[in-house]
């Protein structure tokens, strides 16, 4: 049985790392919270990736050292227990007499995985675990995904009519350029969803006729990592995703013979190339991936069984005709609603 004590000050530890969202990857979101005699003394967050950990800042916040081996020390994450970027974490609080640790979750990183907890314990530190474990989980569902199925967690994301077209027949039209089918005040939202992911992903049809730049400019923070299709190198140099604002993959058959603004990786296209693509970003420590391609991509990834979570926007509009929505017979985990706009958002649970 959790006591309701021990849920408050790992509630608090969950609120403190979530504002590491989007600065701390391949690194987990971490909260600590010091507390003595039922009073928090000290608490911090990981901030930055490669700077001190969230039980550096907690320890280094609080006033009077000499209470820390009176206190308890919470922490949604194990403690590392080996030297990355920082010195372990598990040394320090150690090192600081601290007699009392309660712990979320388990570490999943091979690095860690348990010996945080069983250096504590080894040391004389009593040590509770599995405090509010779900929630900690959750909020590292990328970092978890990574480590545990050796692949980023990867978010597919695309708007809908009432009547289940995602565009127009374009190539049949006079207008060229894509039709909107929600409103424009839910771009916002859209850049901060990409803030708080790793890489973006399209095909090569959505990079030569919607030119995106696929960059979160309506939301401050970092731009994820772009990676579109194109194998036969059909995209010029003067497009959006060559103006060097992020830096971007192009997933081509052979490299150019003159490198633009961009990475050129090579794939066999003979071949499926996700579970190639899947390799890549996982060599480069990607935790996460959002994919707002159009139908025949996002129903790649669909068709693979390669998705974690949808979100989907059905605006208040028909077409009539045009390019289907993708196949996706699954039930929404959660409806929003944003004025006429209804965002569905799916969480796959199995495998």
């Amino acid at each position: 049985m959790v006591s309701e004590t021990n849920q408050l000050w790992m509630q608090r530890c969950l609120e403190l790392a979530a504002n590491g969202r989007g600065q701390v990857s391949p690194n987990p979101m971490v909260g600590c919270v010091i507390v003595h005699e039922g009073r928090i003394i000290g608490e911090g967050f990981h901030r930055q990736y490669g700077g001190p950990h969230a039980e550096v800042h907690a320890i280094n916040s609080v006033q009077d050292a000499g209470l820390l081996a009176e206190s308890t020390l919470y922490v949604s994450l194990e403690p590392c227990s080996h030297y990355g970027k920082t010195p372990p974490c598990a040394d320090l609080i150690i090192s600081k007499g601290i007699k009392k640790v309660v712990v979320a979750c388990t570490d999943v990183n091979p690095k860690v995985a348990g010996q945080g907890i069983q250096k504590l314990r080894d040391a004389g530190i009593e040590v509770t675990t599995g405090v509010l474990e779900a929630e900690a989980r959750e909020l590292n569902k990328r970092f978890f995904t990574f480590h545990q199925q050796q692949r980023p967690y990867i978010i597919l994301k695309w708007a809908q009519t009432l009547d289940g077209f995602i565009d127009i027949d374009r190539q049949a039209s006079t207008q060229p350029a894509p039709t909107w089918i929600t409103s424009e005040q839910l771009k916002p939202l859209v850049h901060k969803w990409r803030t708080e992911e790793d890489a973006i992903m399209v095909g090569t049809q959505t990079v030569l006729m919607d030119n995106p730049k696929l960059t979160a400019r309506e939301w401050e923070g970092r731009n994820p990592l772009r990676i579109f299709i194109d194998k036969d190198l059909r995209v010029s140099h003067d497009f959006a995703v060559y103006d060097g604002s992020a830096p971007t993959w192009v997933l081509c058959a052979a490299p150019p013979v003159h490198p633009a603004k961009a990475e050129n990786v090579v794939l066999d296209f003979t071949k499926d190339i996700l579970p190639q693509l899947m390799e890549k970003l996982y060599q480069q420590q990607i935790q996460s991936l959002i994919v707002e391609g159009g139908r025949t991509l996002l129903q790649s990834f669909i068709s693979a069984g390669l998705w974690d979570e949808a979100r989907v926007f059905t605006g208040n509009k028909y077409f009539g005709k045009g390019v289907k929505a993708p196949d996706f017979p699954n039930v929404p985990n959660e409806i929003v609603r944003f004025g006429e706009d209804v965002l569905g958002v799916f969480r796959r649970t199995e495998g």
